[in-house]
């Protein structure tokens, strides 16, 4: 431990604390004694909160997560209360922000979260009791360190006296959360839903922006753009101790709201879970108790489906269905922007909503026209179970346990489930919310035009004008207009089972999922690199070719695996690649330009094939899978998807062209040079340097980062996040685990990049979940925070 994280763990923690009141009451006990947590923070400034109740467990999370991150969590309430150009800016009334208020005033007016909250209180049809009370206690928590501290002594400069930091209420919470639901839906077709204008007599709608929504048409999956992850569920035929072993490893924003937060969190016979979870949000997502451990990946379900609209003639807002026209209905939302000499203006836009969902333009793929309009349905945008879902998880004990809470609660929004049990049984399940697109309502409901797409990319655009083709009720689901559980890819196995964001296919090569709908995924298809590489890794160590001693994992050795940063698209290729350089040592760029090859020849023969951070010409081998280098003569065979394709196409022209390419784009960078010299995080005057690399090129550490010219690659956009390598016996969990880019966003704070720090070198925290563990931490410091009186 270093002198500058022992005193951040001491500066952290300030004894007693004084909360200000805010908020409504979680109930009678409430109010009669005010809410109340122990805090116990950990090395690396790692809270240990321990409640007597849900309230008072919410109270803790939203006070800590605001010692560390309030600025995070403001920005957050700026942005779903529609506020974010009054006091981010604009440039005008198509900016990203106007956009994004406009589309968050709309849901504000049409008062959707609070619809979302009425109903039984069951955790299925509204929020349970339980959830209600961690998120009434988050916001008391949150608004009693601002109330402490106050706006103009927060030490984040970031956030420091300005005006948009304020208390929050429980609707900012339950609107943040909505938004991470509609992620993959709604929320990344904003810029279309907003754009969406009718036709006028005189011509065609004219379309503000809608670039984002454009882009995820082209998206070949349903995965949000720019996460992903890695995750092992291991059995007992896979462990050395014969338990079950997990590994989490999400690759996520180092920057911005979707960044994790450490914690664990502890109501003592109810819930006793430690892991990580969003900023903002007051429960464990990815994380372990004493029997079972569990991460996620991002799925390749769709999560939206849409409907084509044939249009009443003369009248483009009303539509056919069964025969019999339709209205729209419209809502106008004005939003005051930026405006010239400080003054603000009004910017309007109306939107056009359907029984099926909002309209949704996307440029020369879904226009709007006199005839035909789209509309879609996102069965996230009504998913209120999200939170009590992870409640349950965290209550589970057995995989079997953990698939019976999916069945009845069905809240993954977008994430696959990979776990294990200490009795070394690991599951694997795409068990997200996803629309009830089956094999015979695809066939019957999805015009010839667009059943390519279907096949494609499991975008289903169905046929809005015949009510049989509406999204209807499997027996089985949780609510209407999903697949229920039986028409969900599950697996059991006391190996193995794994997922690096390609579809269930391969979650184990020994048993592939088949016959499922295309809307949750592709089957029998080529799978990525990553997902390549993780199934190799696994099974080199089930037969002890790895290259350490014996056989089956152990926490030390899945460490080692995760950040063994191998580069599978190199070991493919690079002995052929360097021979065609050797043989024509020049290439002709996509610019037309000759370019000298010598250099990237004998850089790459000398390359030893990882991402490490004294790897000299990872960056090079990166630059050139990213010019699409990777062209394989040996197609993909359905009997080997593990290993093909595979051989370099060496009479492809386009493979010298990629690596012209790539040299001309790393000029003024040492094709030679460390890869830690030139891929780096900087945290305050410290330039950390990274190891781990692009998917492109096979790495399984992923990290992406944006080339500087004649610089590098100076900031991590995403990538390995919090990274968790548990192990469950009968003596409780234990392992390792890191958030790469560390606890808090404060520049300020001495948890701002220690764990940065500790990433950088393959260095780990170890899990603390028992008392024995807790205590044993040489830099425990304990607090009490209290509601509304000393303690």
């Amino acid at each position: 431990m270093t002198a500058s994280t022992r005193l951040g763990a001491a500066g952290v923690v300030l004894g007693l604390v004084l909360a200000g009141l805010s908020g409504p009451p979680a109930g009678a006990h409430q109010r009669d004694r005010g809410y109340s947590a122990e805090i116990r923070r950990a090395s690396y400034g790692v809270p240990h909160i321990t409640a007597t109740s849900y309230a008072n467990l919410g109270f803790g999370v939203g006070y800590v997560q605001a010692e560390d991150n309030l600025c995070v969590i403001a920005e957050k309430a700026v942005t779903v209360s529609g506020e974010r150009s009054r006091y981010f800016g604009a440039t005008g009334p198509t900016d990203a922000n106007v956009r994004s208020d406009l589309f968050f005033r709309k849901a504000i007016e049409d008062r959707t979260v609070e619809r979302l909250l009425d109903g039984r209180r069951d955790g299925v049809h509204s929020p349970s009791n339980d959830v209600r009370d961690q998120i009434r206690g988050f916001v008391a928590g949150y608004n009693s360190y601002l109330r402490r501290t106050g706006a103009a002594r927060l030490t984040d400069p970031a956030c420091r006296a300005k005006p948009w930091v304020r208390p929050l209420t429980e609707l900012d919470i339950w609107r943040t959360t909505w938004d991470s639901m509609i992620r993959a839906g709604s929320g990344a077709l904003l810029d279309g839903i907003v754009a969406a204008a009718p036709p006028t007599a005189t011509g065609p709608a004219a379309v503000q922006d809608a670039t984002g929504a454009a882009a995820v048409l082209a998206s070949v999956d349903g995965a949000p753009a720019g996460v992903g992850s890695n995750a092992y569920g291991l059995g007992e035929a896979a462990t050395a101790n014969r338990g079950g072993m997990v590994l989490a490893n999400p690759h996520f924003p180092w920057e911005g709201a979707e960044r994790f937060y450490r914690m664990h969190l502890k109501v003592p016979g109810r819930y006793d879970v430690e892991g990580a979870a969003l900023i903002g949000d007051p429960i464990i997502e990815i994380g372990h108790n004493r029997t079972l451990a569990w991460s996620h990946t991002v799925s390749t379900a769709r999560r939206f489906v849409w409907h084509r609209l044939a249009l009443v003639p003369g009248d483009p807002t009303s539509y056919y269905v069964d025969g019999q026209p339709r209205k729209m209905t419209t809502r106008t939302v004005t939003v005051r922007v930026p405006g010239p000499n400080g003054g603000t203006v009004p910017v309007s836009r109306t939107f056009h909503d359907t029984h099926y969902g909002p309209v949704v333009v996307v440029p020369g793929s879904f226009d709007w026209t006199a005839s035909t309009a789209y509309a879609i349905t996102d069965i996230n945008a009504t998913n209120n179970r999200a939170f009590d879902g992870w409640l349950q998880m965290g209550r589970a004990e057995t995989v079997r346990d953990l698939k019976r809470v999916l069945d009845r609660y069905q809240f993954l929004p977008w994430v696959n489930v990979i776990a294990a049990d200490a009795r070394g049984e690991a599951l694997y399940a795409d068990h997200s919310v996803v629309p009830r697109v089956t094999d015979a309502l695809a066939a019957a409901c999805i015009p010839a035009p667009f059943q390519p797409l279907y096949a494609s990319s499991g975008q289903a655009v169905l046929d809005g004008s015949r009510s049989a083709c509406a999204l209807g009720a499997d027996p089985d689901a949780a609510v209407p207009g999903i697949l229920g559980p039986a028409n969900l890819p599950v697996r059991f196995r006391t190996d193995y089972v794994t997922n690096s964001n390609d579809s269930f296919w391969l979650a184990n090569p020994e048993a592939p999922l088949e016959g499922y709908a295309r809307i949750i995924g592709d089957e029998r298809t080529p799978r990525s690199l990553r997902t390549r590489l993780g199934l190799d890794q696994v099974q080199q160590r089930l037969d002890g070719t790895d290259g350490l001693p014996g056989r089956g994992f152990t926490t030390d050795r899945l460490w080692r695996t995760v950040f063994g940063n191998r580069v599978y698209g190199g070991e493919l290729v690079r002995d052929d690649l360097v021979a065609l350089c050797t043989a024509q040592p020049t290439g002709t760029a996509s610019n037309g330009a000759t370019v000298d090859l010598r250099a990237a020849c004998t850089t790459l023969a000398r390359w030893d094939l990882h991402a490490d951070l004294d790897s000299r010409g990872a960056h090079l081998f990166t630059e050139f899978a990213l010019a699409n280098g990777l062209r394989f003569a040996e197609p993909f065979a359905v009997s080997d998807p593990v290993h093909t394709p595979r051989r370099l196409d060496t009479a492809n022209p386009g493979v010298r062209t990629a690596l012209a390419d790539a040299v001309q784009r790393l000029a003024g960078i040492p094709l030679d040079a460390r890869l830690g010299d030139v891929q780096t995080e900087q945290r305050g005057d410290r330039r950390i340097p990274i190891h781990g690399g692009r998917a492109e090129a096979g790495i399984f550490n992923m990290i992406v980062n944006n080339r500087v010219p004649g610089v590098g690659y100076p900031k991590v956009v995403h990538g390995s996040s919090f990274v968790m390598a548990v192990e469950l016996g009968p003596h409780g969990p234990s392992g390792r685990q890191i958030l790469t880019y560390s606890q808090s966003t404060n520049p300020n704070s001495p948890c701002y990049g220690d764990q940065t720090a500790l990433y950088s070198g393959k260095g780990w925290d170890t899990i603390k979940y028992t008392e024995a563990q807790i205590k044993a931490d040489p830099n425990l410091r304990t607090y009490r925070v209290v509601e509304g009186r000393h303690h």
